[in-house]
């Protein structure tokens, strides 16, 4: 099997204090291409902390982190901050969109930041991808001119803005009605299943973890089950 694009090795995270805290510990999970991921678990259990270290947001006190195949854990934080941009999309719950800046400027700030294209590529790229996801009719409002459904498209946007071949969503239908819940999560099954990407997803949604083809259960900071979904499984070629 190819190297993984995320691996982590009895990651551990603990706070300092009086009374350190274990945010997760002993974390062995490998990722790998086209896969659609949930991570579950009751809240408390760790499952954005794993998320962040997953994202290199965060560094693990123990253990390690390897983006395809290369330790994270000892690098500086610029040299972490440019493989999150080339290597790894965010949405969150809420979408954190500037909201000063039009759908199109607010796609285009990582490719500013990654820097490997000129404006004119930058513009066009975040509206195709806008337009893609049905808002062509969108690209100058700004996000307070948005309903929910569409600023969380948005977000989505933006975190394919480097085309990065995995994208990681904490809660990314926590603030969603049905409806617009359903069609986030069609777009995330369409990465997976269309572009060729891994999406890696904390959800407290059970009903759309059932539909994601694995399923990775924490408590107490732990991993206690880590498997194929059924319907995952009755898929596979016999």
């Amino acid at each position: 099997m190819s190297v993984p694009l995320i691996e982590t090795r009895k990651a551990t995270r603990i706070l300092p204090g009086t009374v350190p805290v274990t945010l997760v510990a002993d974390i062995d999970l490998l990722i790998h291409e086209k896969q659609f991921v949930a991570i579950t678990g009751p809240s408390g259990s760790g499952k954005s902390s794993l998320l962040y270290l997953l994202g290199l947001l965060d560094v693990p006190t123990t253990g390690e982190v390897l983006v395809r195949g290369r330790d994270t854990s000892t690098l500086v934080d610029d040299e972490r901050a440019e493989i999150r941009l080339a290597t790894l999309g965010f949405i969150f719950q809420f979408h954190f969109l500037l909201p000063e800046f039009t759908t199109t400027q607010n796609v285009m700030l990582p490719m500013r930041a990654l820097g490997k294209l000129t404006p004119r590529q930058m513009k066009e790229r975040a509206e195709g991808l806008l337009s893609s996801l049905g808002l062509e009719d969108h690209l100058a409002k700004r996000p307070d001119q948005l309903s929910g459904g569409q600023r969380q498209r948005v977000a989505v946007a933006r975190a394919l803005a480097n085309d990065p071949p995995v994208i990681l969503a904490d809660e990314p239908t926590g603030s969603l009605d049905s409806k617009s819940s359903e069609q986030v999560f069609q777009i995330l099954r369409d990465l997976v299943d269309r572009d060729g990407r891994s999406v890696v997803a904390v959800t407290h949604a059970i009903d759309l973890a059932e539909r994601m083809d694995r399923r990775v259960h924490l408590v107490d900071g732990r991993i206690v089950s880590d498997a194929m979904q059924a319907t995952a499984r009755m898929a596979l070629p016999s």
